[in-house]
């Protein structure tokens, strides 16, 4: 089974207690962005990623504005479920399309730390928090392959017109927003999961914010 999480922030408590501690070897579990155990590469985050690499399920997260760009950079890029990823929990490539339990899945992370002129580049904030061209490109052009149809999107940040009238709204939108509205119109989708906001909450049927809430997702298609 396939479960979802938000930022955890480089916290071990989600992953030690509640459903995630009963999880085996056949069960894959995806952090929706932050997941914060890449930051400072100290002594002290080797034990916590060491202790996630012996966790029996395959852990895979996106990338948010809570992680060390420079320190990511350095891990390997590998094919990973049909698209491409980084071997340490494992990092996600931005616009990849996984495969998982037979669920399509478009899989991108980042977002625009709100706070970033308070920030200090290479040491609490990086500019690689919001995608290339390269990455706008090649995520459109994933798409483009697979017809715009997908069964799930896994996002961080999500698409302004989700954001717009709720209480998830923080501001302005950027250029990541808005790219997500242009594949939101264009994407034939089963539902949209997205973290970034810290609140678990459904925004509709099809569009749901996840924070701490553990969810399986794709039982009719691990039925098939």
């Amino acid at each position: 089974m396939v479960y979802l999480t938000g930022d955890t922030h480089g916290e071990l408590d989600r992953f030690k207690h509640g459903r995630l501690r009963w999880l085996g070897k056949r069960d894959i579990v995806v952090v929706l962005g932050d997941f914060g155990f890449v930051w400072d590469g100290s002594k002290e985050e080797q034990k916590k990623l060491d202790w996630l690499r012996k966790r029996p399920y395959t852990l895979l997260f996106l990338d948010g504005a809570h992680e060390n760009y420079d320190l990511l950079a350095q891990y390997s890029v590998e094919e990973r479920c049909g698209g491409r990823g980084q071997a340490l929990g494992d990092h996600v490539s931005r616009g990849s399309l996984l495969e998982l339990e037979g669920m399509n899945l478009l899989v991108t992370g980042c977002t625009e730390s709100p706070d970033k002129e308070e920030r200090e580049a290479g040491y609490n904030w990086w500019p690689q928090e919001m995608p290339s061209d390269e990455e706008y490109a090649a995520c459109e052009a994933n798409l483009e392959a697979n017809g715009w149809q997908v069964d799930y999107v896994l996002t961080h940040d999500a698409p302004s017109r989700f954001l717009d009238f709720t209480s998830l709204a923080v501001g302005e939108s950027n250029r990541l927003h808005l790219f997500l509205d242009k594949i939101l119109l264009k994407l034939t989708y089963e539902k949209w999961f997205f973290g970034c906001y810290h609140k678990d909450v459904a925004l509709s049927t099809k569009s749901r914010c996840v924070f701490c809430d553990v969810i399986p997702m794709g039982e009719r298609h691990a039925k098939r």
